[in-house]
């Protein structure tokens, strides 16, 4: 760790003064940022430091390519599997998951919408919809469930200037892609409206990988008087997506197309009907303070057909958060301060039926006898507070905390007598405070530190024994994030860096250990360090009044260990981490002309990940290049005109652009650790746009 502090400071320091030169000239304003980190961008979070991409980020990549966008962000990555098939992972906090996203809270406009089990589905969401993505990497987001991975805030596309407009924009390319986007904005001094449906279908890379979504997102604000203002959020989302799997490495050298022999023998997929509903109040209490408070409810129906079974779900969720922020007087200057809570509920129904696929004639999954009905009460408590104080002119200090509250309620509803296996299971209240310390050397010049304690909850099917009995031995995993950054804007602000260094000890480390083809059981088995450099950095260039080259890279290092990891006979202590890529490179250059053409070009590494616990076999480097240019132009007034032209993996790399660590080989079946990526591919977008 002393190496990274060593390098930290040499870097402040070279750019500290590499600044006082350049800057002996006039101030002129950034432009334009790729990848922004301004800090103070969300008030309920104060000087806690996140990371936001912006519209102009996702523009880099293709419309439905989630994993590439935030996978610009240093620290954080997306193993993509499928559209319908990704795992995020921060600061290498959820590698071990075996499927899917948890460990961190997703929120949509400020609703959670991680479930209660833990997992969050970012897939569910069209990129052409939101306007920023925000990142809190660590538990230091007290406001936002302090989950060891952190937390990701989702924000929609406003209306920026008053009265109203038509867009759409309209995709097509390699496997049969068809996406469209359709909005309908309104906007007045007291009315904000914003209507969008979007259509997706590909037929995708692999064999059994076809997708189908639409979706219908409403957002609305209306201005009660000077004090209050009440929002309305309604998202539909409907998709269908056939499930590919993943693949052994011979399968994965000769063909990739391919999906998994049994999973195309079933025609594997799941079908998802999903609902949010939102209310969110906002008043004015005084000059000082003001509380925001939601509501809100949302449905899942869930259907899965798998070879070994087919699951049948619904989830009803709802629930509430507020929170007051306010400031007051501190020796002259201004401190903040904020509190609330956010309550989390559902009812998780699920049963599991026989798949007669194989006596089908061909024709893929048949529903058979039920072989499991059950039935969940989950529900999470937060409550949260922090304090900003300015100590000095230029030295701040937040104090945040958090509390949370975990219950299970499982219930067997198949199982009679001394089979049945009803159980319940009560976390004992954990408390995660946080310390955040920002310095300024000067306007745009920050140094942070911070201290800051989370937790991960164990999901429901973990707790359980492999008899399925809830194991009370099972507790959640608890951890210390110690981080040190710093924050430039330099070169007259043309020049904007972010850098990193961090240290996070996790104790209970969270195995899950797999016991069937479709049974997880978990267990705590020891500790982990997580550890690592993190650096971003954007340049604005004008070369003339109209030409502009924007330069940006990110960089993760990561060194993530086992401390203490005993698996039965084995001894993995001192090992890599599993599932994380120990360098990361996203080198970008975007080319301005005017403010009618752009091109820009992407260039991502990857590093070796190793897949298993024992380091015995690691997946391949991998190097993938992608470009992206587009013209936008005012016809007459007021109407606009978009054309916009992509290719993906220009040099065709045959690469795993996700992995499954441990993999098991089950009747004598080669391992399937592998899912391949896209090969090369292409893209073009007509947008039209009407403004009244």
């Amino acid at each position: 760790m002393k190496y990274y502090i060593l390098f930290f400071i040499f870097v402040s320091n070279y750019f500290y003064g590499y600044s006082q030169e350049l800057e002996k000239d006039s101030i002129t304003y950034l432009k334009e940022v790729i990848i922004y980190n301004p800090g103070r961008t969300n008030k309920t979070l104060g000087i806690t430091s996140s990371t936001i991409i912006r519209e102009k980020a996702f523009q880099n990549h293709s419309p439905i390519d989630v994993a590439s966008s935030i996978n610009q962000i240093s620290g954080v990555y997306l193993l993509s599997g499928a559209l319908n098939t990704n795992r995020i992972t921060i600061r290498g906090v959820g590698a071990r998951t075996p499927f899917g996203t948890d460990k961190l809270r997703l929120y949509f406009e400020d609703i959670p919408v991680t479930n209660g089990n833990g997992f969050s589905t970012i897939e569910a969401y069209d990129l052409e919809n939101l306007t920023s993505m925000e990142v809190i990497k660590g538990p230091k987001g007290t406001a936002y469930g302090t989950n060891l991975g952190g937390a990701i805030l989702l924000k929609t596309k406003k209306q920026i200037n008053k009265g109203t407009s038509f867009s759409n924009n309209f995709t097509i390319g390699s496997y049969g892609l068809i996406k469209d986007n359709l909005s309908i904005t309104h906007s007045t001094d007291s009315l904000e409206f914003n209507l969008r449906y979007n259509h997706l279908n590909t037929e995708g890379y692999r064999e059994n990988s076809n997708f189908n979504r639409d979706g219908l997102l409403l957002t609305t604000a209306v201005k009660v008087n000077s004090k209050s203002s009440i929002a309305i959020l309604a998202n539909y989302i409907d998709y269908t997506a056939q499930i590919p799997s993943s693949l052994g490495i011979t399968a994965f050298t000769e063909n990739p197309r391919q999906a998994a022999f049994t999973w195309n023998q079933a025609q594997g997929f799941e079908s998802n009907k999903y609902t949010l509903l939102g209310l969110s109040y906002n008043y004015k209490i005084s000059s000082k303070l003001e509380n925001t408070t939601s509501l809100f409810y949302s449905y899942l129906d869930h259907y899965e057909a798998r070879p070994f079974n087919i699951l049948d779900e619904f989830t009803n969720s709802y629930g509430f958060r507020t929170q007051f922020i306010g400031h007051f007087g501190y020796q002259d200057r201004k401190a903040s301060y904020l509190f609330g809570g956010e309550l989390y509920k559902d009812e998780y129904d699920w049963r599991t039926y026989e798949n007669l696929y194989e006596d089908n004639n061909g024709n893929g999954s048949l529903q058979g006898n039920e072989l499991s009905r059950n039935k969940e009460y989950r529900r999470q408590f937060n409550a949260f507070a922090s304090l900003t104080l300015p100590l000095a002119k230029r030295f701040n200090m937040q104090l945040g905390i958090n509390l949370n509250k975990t219950h299970y309620d499982y219930r067997d509803l198949f199982n009679s007598g001394e089979a049945n296996k009803n159980a319940k299971r009560n976390f004992d209240l954990i408390v995660m405070p946080s310390l955040d310390l920002v310095y300024s050397i000067s306007e745009g010049k920050q140094v942070y530190a911070n201290i800051s304690r989370g937790f991960s909850n164990p999901g429901l099917e973990e707790t359980l024994t492999p008899e399925g009995i809830i194991n009370p031995e099972i507790t959640q995993e608890k951890g210390i994030n110690y981080e040190l950054g710093t924050k430039l804007f330099l070169a007259r602000n043309k020049l904007w860096l972010n850098l990193a260094i961090f240290r996070m000890h996790i104790n209970d480390l969270l195995v899950s250990q797999r016991i069937g083809e479709d049974q997880f059981v978990g267990k705590n088995v020891g500790t982990t360090r997580h550890q690592g450099l993190e650096l971003d950095i954007n340049y604005t260039i004008d070369l003339s009044p109209k030409l502009q080259i924007i330069p940006f890279a990110s960089y993760t290092l990561s060194d993530h260990k086992f401390v203490d990891f005993v698996d039965g006979d084995n001894d993995y202590s001192g090992n890599p981490l599993t599932g994380v890529p120990r360098n990361r490179i996203n080198l970008g250059l975007r080319f301005n002309y005017t403010k009618e053409f752009y091109w820009n070009t992407t260039y991502q590494y990857v590093d070796g990940i190793p897949l298993t616990d024992a380091n015995t076999l690691y997946s391949e480097p991998y190097n993938i290049l992608n470009t992206r240019l587009g013209y936008k132009k005012e016809i007459v007034k007021n109407f606009y005109i978009s054309l916009d032209l992509g290719i993906n993996n220009i040099f065709d790399v045959n690469y795993a652009q996700s992995v499954l660590i441990n993999a098991v080989g089950f009747g004598g079946t080669e391992p399937r650790y592998y899912y391949p990526g896209n090969d090369r591919n292409f893209y073009v977008s007509l947008g039209l746009k009407y403004q009244l």
